[in-house]
């Protein structure tokens, strides 16, 4: 099953009646199956937040929206660990080739400085011989 189609599975099990829309009420009984409270006021600013075109209710491709907004919200969060995980050596807020050569050493990867100085250099946008963290996203993403 492919991811649309996993995604159109979850849009029917929440549509309950059926009519191609999730309502604020469908809203507030879905998130009360998994556990959590929603006030009906509360599904209804969320369900305005999320609609697309204007109506108050959310259709297939708002559900899509919301679904791969939170993966790249997910994918940002884990890069800023990775991130950290490589710039705590140094403590500067960025990759120098030293503390890359140290977290590959870590990771069981032998580098030398000069290694990772050309490592760097392939993302470092602004020439600095440093990642910061969106060189480092972009690094990571490509």
């Amino acid at each position: 099953m492919d991811k649309e189609q996993q995604y159109r599975r979850v849009f029917r099990h929440l549509d309950k009646n059926g009519d191609g829309k999730i309502s604020a009420s469908e809203l507030q009984i879905c998130i009360g199956k998994i556990g959590e409270e929603l006030s009906m006021e509360e599904a209804e600013i969320v369900a305005e937040l999320i609609d697309s075109d204007g109506d108050g209710l959310l259709s297939f491709e708002d559900l899509v929206s919301v679904v791969e907004s939170a993966n790249e919200e997910e994918k940002v969060n884990d890069l800023k660990m990775a991130f950290r995980m490589y710039e705590e050596v140094e403590g500067c807020g960025c990759i120098t080739p030293k503390s890359l050569r140290r977290m590959l050493s870590k990771l069981g990867e032998s580098r030398t400085v000069e290694e990772c100085k050309l490592m760097i250099a392939k993302f470092d946008l602004d020439d600095n011989g440093i990642l910061d963290f969106y060189e480092f996203q972009d690094m990571m993403l490509t």
